[in-house]
C-alpha cells in the first residue's frame, strides 16, 4: 500500500468549508498583509504558548533572525547551538554576522546536550539557540542556568514543537524568544510561508512590532533598520481555522508514535524515539527511528511507495559553507551518528490504521 510522508489534501478536505470562507473574508475586505485576522491570531498563539505576546512574521527563519536581532546578536558576537538541525537555525547566526558555535547533542532525544553548553561559552558568547527538534523541547532548566550564570539571551528555535512542552511549560515560553514556523508541513502550517515570534515583555514585544516593519515608528519615520517579515492575513486566517484542531492532531500523532513503538520494540536494530522525563506533550513533528542499515530501509520503502526522509543528512560542522570555522569531520560524534543512522516515516494524524501496518511491514521486513 502507498503511504506518503504526509498528505495536506486529507487535512484540508476535513475543513476545505471553513478554509475557503476564512480565505474569501479576506479577499472581501482587502487588508491582505497584518490584516485583524493577524491580530487574532497573535492573541490566540499568545494564550496557547502562556506568553504575553506573539508576533506574526513571514517565516520561521525570519522568526530566528527577527529574534536573534532583537536580542542584541552582532558582527562579531558569537552564538551557541546545536550542531544537528534544519540549516536555518544556524544560518540566520551567519547572516547576521555573528558566529554559529555547534555543540553536539543528546542521543537520546536528538537535542543540544546541555552538560557541553558551558565549555563553548566565550567572552564573545551572545545567546544560546537550542532547538525543540522532532516536537521535544530541549532540556530547558539547566540551559537556562547557564544562560543566568553568563548574562546570554536564549532563543528557543520552536519551529517543530507548537504546542509542546516542558515540565508542563509550553514551547516559547521559556527563554527570552520562542521562534516558530508555519510551513504547511508542520503540526500547525499554513497555505505557504509563515512564522512567528513569542516574548514575555512589553519591550521586546514593541521592538519585534517594528522590526517586522522596516524599523519604521511612526509610519516612514525609522531610529533602526528593520526587516520586512509581515504574516499575510490570508496565512492568518488559514491557521485560524486549523487551530483549535491543533491539540487533538498532535493527540492523534502521539497514538501513531505509541502504535510504532509497541510495533518495533522486539527489533534490536530499530531505535524508537525516546520521550524524555521532563517531556510532558512530545507533538512528534516527525517519528525518527536510528537504525544501522538506513540506506536498505530507505530503499524498501521507495520501492513500496511508502514516504520516508532523512532530517538530517549533514550536520552544521560537516556543511561546506562552515568550513572556515575549522571543525574537524569526527567533532560533535553523536550527531555524526546520528546523521548516518536517524529516518523519519509516516505520523500525520489522518494516516489511517491500514496505512500505519503497511508501514509497520515494510520496516520490520528489513529491521526485525
Amino acid at each position: 500500500m502507498s503511504v506518503p510522508l504526509l498528505d495536506l489534501s486529507r487535512q484540508y478536505a476535513y475543513l476545505k468549508d471553513e478554509m475557503d470562507a476564512a480565505v474569501l473574508n479576506v479577499l472581501d475586505h482587502g487588508w491582505f498583509i497584518l490584516g485583524p485576522e493577524v491580530k487574532e491570531l497573535e492573541e490566540k498563539l499568545a494564550e496557547l504558548s502562556h506568553v504575553g505576546y506573539a508576533r506574526g512574521v513571514a517565516s520561521g527563519t525570519d522568526a530566528l533572525l527577527l529574534a536573534l536581532f532583537a536580542a542584541g546578536v552582532k558582527p562579531g558576537d558569537e552564538v551557541i547551538t546545536t550542531d544537528f538541525s534544519f540549516f536555518a537555525t544556524a544560518g540566520v547566526i551567519s547572516r547576521l554576522g555573528a558566529t554559529p558555535v555547534f555543540v553536539d547533542i543528546e542521543e537520546d532525544s536528538y537535542n543540544i546536550d546541555p552538560k557541553l553548553i558551558e565549555a563553548a561559552v566565550t567572552d564573545k558568547t551572545k545567546a544560546i539557540v537550542p532547538v525543540h527538534l522532532f516536537g521535544q523541547l530541549a532540556d530547558m532548566d539547566p540551559i537556562m542556568e547557564i544562560a543566568k550564570k553568563h548574562n546570554l539571551k536564549v532563543i528557543e528555535d520552536a519551529a517543530q514543537a507548537v504546542g509542546a512542552e516542558y515540565k508542563g511549560k509550553p514551547a516559547g515560553s521559556i527563554g527570552d524568544f520562542g521562534c516558530f514556523s508555519f510551513y504547511p508541513s508542520k503540526n500547525l502550517g499554513a497555505g505557504g510561508d509563515g512564522g512567528f515570534i513569542t516574548t514575555l515583555t512589553d519591550e521586546n514585544a514593541e521592538l519585534l512590532t517594528i522590526l517586522r516593519n522596516h524599523g519604521a515608528k511612526p509610519k516612514y519615520y525609522h531610529k533602526i533598520v528593520g526587516f520586512n517579515s509581515r504574516l499575510a492575513s490570508i496565512q492568518a486566517a488559514i491557521l485560524l481555522v486549523k487551530l483549535p484542531h491543533l491539540r487533538k492532531w498532535s493527540e492523534k500523532r502521539i497514538e501513531h508514535a505509541k502504535k510504532y513503538d509497541e510495533a518495533f520494540a522486539s527489533a534490536s536494530q530499530i531505535t524508537t524515539p525516546k520521550v524524555m522525563d521532563y517531556s510532558t506533550f512530545h507533538i512528534y513533528n516527525q517519528y525518527t527511528i536510528a537504525i544501522p542499515n538506513r540506506a536498505e530501509l530507505q530503499a524498501k520503502l521507495n520501492e513500496e511507495n511508502i514516504g520516508c526522509d532523512i532530517y538530517y543528512p549533514v550536520p552544521f560542522h560537516k556543511q561546506e559553507c562552515f568550513a572556515d570555522l575549522g571543525y574537524k569531520p569526527e567533532e560533535c560524534p553523536v550527531s555524526n551518528k546520528a546523521a548516518d543512522s536517524v529516518i523519519s516515516i509516516p505520523i500525520y494524524p489522518e494516516m489511517t490504521a491500514d496505512e500505519q501496518q503497511s508501514v509497520i511491514k515494510a520496516v520490520l521486513s528489513v529491521c526485525g
